[in-house]
């Protein structure tokens, strides 16, 4: 047992819940349990949770994660209590939404038996990520819009940890980007493949639309890769670490729908040149040539040189009526 008073999942644990429970992992969720607790560690130790911080974990699964979180921040809001001389209201919340009902229902007994101080301070949602948002989000955004309605979330989470299913891992980050606003940083696990081209810049090779979109809210970095013997069942892919910090979108008069327009339209057609790619949405191959030369982009350019700063701009110029910007 840790010093936070937090016990760990090991790989015989996870086959033990998992054979208990009579769940078998799920290729559709894309279920992949994280059994090493070296690997959860550094996902808490990456997310850096702070006094007072709203930890947002998806895809818990049996728990491996959400115990190395809760750990983190035990030991976390020890120390800030000690400085302070008792509990100063700083403490640290997670929030855990899990897609499938059998692992909703059983995460809250595994946390009391394995982190029974810090059951007070988790609040287990079972859902769909792709419809939960933050306190006064209405519509799931993007992708999202197709799932129903929003399941508002029980606190505005500050961080996101998370194990991502690979099939949903871009879209999962951008909604919860989108509905959560308060959400300021984060780290999460995804395949190989994904966190490279969500770390992509511009000019790259595997630079595409879910780059310049994530670029719209944050910044993202590689920070490590991860083998597939930590998991069960062991997948046919390798998985990598992917921090985000968010900092304002671009300063555009356009909306973040408007821009994302531009950007599917230009990875769309990746091998064409913006001229083709943007005729469809601009209109005719002419207007969108046009709309190119009024902010100064070459037409024969293609999507994947373009920043999201430059995708706002052609965005922009087409929303005001004279076709120009100021």
């Amino acid at each position: 047992m840790s010093v936070s008073g937090v016990r760990l999942l090991r790989a015989g644990d996870v086959r033990e819940i998992a054979g208990r429970l009579g769940v078998r992992p799920a290729k559709r969720l894309g279920q992949n349990f994280v059994v090493e607790q070296g690997t959860v560690r550094r996902i808490a130790a990456l997310a850096a949770p702070r006094p007072g911080d709203v930890i947002l974990e998806v895809g818990p699964g049996l728990g491996s994660l959400t115990l190395a979180l809760l750990e983190a921040t035990a030991a976390l809001d020890a120390a800030s209590a000690g400085r302070a001389g008792g509990d100063n209201g700083t403490a640290t919340r997670l929030v855990a939404v899990e897609i499938d009902p059998v692992l909703a229902a059983e995460l809250p007994r595994t946390i009391a038996d394995r982190a029974p101080a810090c059951a007070g301070r988790v609040d287990v949602v079972a859902a769909d990520a792709l419809t939960v948002g933050g306190a006064g989000t209405r519509e799931p955004s993007g992708a999202a819009g197709e799932r129903g309605a929003v399941v508002e979330l029980p606190w505005e989470p500050t961080v996101l940890a998370a194990n991502l299913p690979y099939n949903v891992a871009v879209p999962v980050v951008l909604h919860l980007l989108a509905a959560a606003p308060t959400l300021a940083r984060g780290v999460v696990m995804v395949q190989a493949e994904v966190a490279d081209r969500m770390c992509a810049e511009p000019g790259s090779r595997v630079y595409g639309a879910p780059s310049a979109k994530l670029a719209w809210f944050a910044a993202a970095r590689p920070a490590g890769t991860v083998p597939r013997s930590v998991f069960w069942p062991v997948p046919n892919v390798d998985s990598k670490l992917v921090a985000v910090t968010r900092h304002r979108p671009p300063a555009t008069a356009a909306s973040r729908e408007e821009v994302f327009a531009v950007v599917d339209a230009a990875f769309g057609q990746r091998r064409k040149t913006l001229r083709a790619a943007l005729a469809g949405w601009a209109g005719s191959s002419a207007e969108a040539e046009r709309l190119l030369r009024a902010v100064g982009v070459d037409p024969g350019a293609r999507g994947e040189v373009l920043g999201i700063a430059e995708f706002a701009r052609i965005a922009e110029v087409r929303a005001r009526p004279e076709g120009t910007i100021l």
